[in-house]
């Protein structure tokens, strides 16, 4: 009897565990089902990170607009734009970013945006369109400025700073219009200094700014900013063979972007100061174990022709002059060599230190404007 009595009991407490293990879902809905919006829980202050993320782009923001240059639909538009900005069968309409430079409603954007375009216009921060004239176009710099037609209300210009003092690590911030997508906010570091860029005019830009912050086709022309909320270069291109961003970004840093806008709104040209040399590739010159600027070719007409500088032999292949110095200071590279051109401007001359035939001599070149000629 007893056995049996403990099999009743036992199986009873099993089925009473049972029932409550199947009636747990439906007695813990019953119970604390919330039928109505929950309260907000508190979340405090932000972070002094966040906050000054928050203030820079609240701040920056309305000075950053969407440029439209419509053009007449071309063959080539169906290719890939290499310089991240967007371009479709739709019209011909390719888009970019800009920004205000100054009261008078002057926009700077990237020249490869607007290029070729036969009617441009604006989206303003609040949503407005507005029509928009070609000041003047550089290039050489890829850069353009607009001007924008009568709006409702000028938004205002956009902080500038220095890029002769940056450091790579710093934080930086791009806002631009990826993909369509307006007023986009990315952030990274400064990867790189003092890199080259070819532009579409079979030069190259120098000193320009790498960035692993998120550039992607409709960031052309854009900002990129440092924690101050300053302007500290234009976004202008990506590395990618994918045409979407991998994280290296290239920006004309502000310092070549403060003294070329001025001339645009000026005259709508800039004058580009040169010698008239093309440069050998650094690393075809580091392979060969140089140690300065080699001379591949001298144009016709030049300043550097006119100064019997000396190119590779065509026929024999052998190196020509090797520029080592400009006015005292040593020359490693191309970067170092265009700096002191472009500082010391057009008209100016220089003494270049040159290495040809193992033997060093000085010359005398002076610069001129070579904006003009093609390679």
């Amino acid at each position: 009897m007893v056995p049996d009595r403990f099999l009743r009991v036992a199986l009873g407490v099993a089925l009473v565990l049972l029932a409550l293990f199947v009636a747990q879902p439906y007695v813990t809905a019953l119970l604390f089902s919330v039928e109505q919006p929950r309260a907000v829980t508190p979340r405090g202050e932000l972070s002094p990170a966040e906050a000054s993320t928050v203030s820079l782009f609240e701040r920056a923001a309305p000075s950053v607009v969407y440029v439209f240059a419509r053009r007449a639909p071309r063959a080539q538009d169906l290719m890939r734009d290499p310089y991240g900005g967007e371009q479709g069968g739709q019209g011909g309409e390719r888009t970019g970013t800009g920004f205000v430079w100054d009261a008078a409603g002057h926009i700077v954007t990237n020249n490869h945006v607007i290029q070729g375009g036969s009617e441009i216009s604006v989206r303003l921060s609040g949503g407005e369109v507005v029509p928009a004239t070609l000041v003047g176009t550089a290039p050489n710099y890829d850069l353009a400025v607009l001007r924008l037609g009568r709006v409702s209300a000028m938004p205002p210009p956009i902080a500038i700073g220095s890029s002769g003092d940056l450091k790579v690590g710093q934080f930086v911030y791009a806002i631009g219009n990826p993909f369509g997508l307006d007023h986009t906010l990315t952030s990274g570091v400064i990867s790189a200094l003092q890199r080259r860029l070819p532009t579409q005019e079979g030069r190259e830009l120098s000193g320009v700014i790498q960035t692993d912050a998120a550039i992607n086709p409709g960031n052309s022309g854009g900002p990129l900013l440092d924690s101050a909320g300053r302007v500290i270069g234009v976004n202008t291109a990506i590395f990618s063979p994918s045409g979407a961003s991998a994280g290296i970004g290239f920006a004309v840093p502000v310092d070549v972007v403060n003294r070329v806008v001025p001339d645009l709104i000026r005259t709508g040209r800039t004058p580009t100061p040169g010698i008239g040399i093309i440069a050998a590739q650094e690393e075809a010159a580091a392979q060969l174990g140089i140690d300065g600027v080699a001379v591949v070719r001298v144009l016709r007409g030049s300043p550097a022709a006119a100064a019997g500088l000396r190119g590779v032999d065509p026929t024999t292949g052998d190196l020509g002059d090797i520029i080592v110095g400009v006015n005292g200071k040593p020359v490693h590279r191309l970067t170092d060599l265009t700096a002191a051109i472009q500082a010391a401007g057009v008209g100016q001359t220089l003494e270049l230190t040159i290495l040809r035939d193992n033997r060093t001599r000085t010359v005398q070149v002076t610069t001129a404007d070579v904006g003009q000629t093609r390679p």
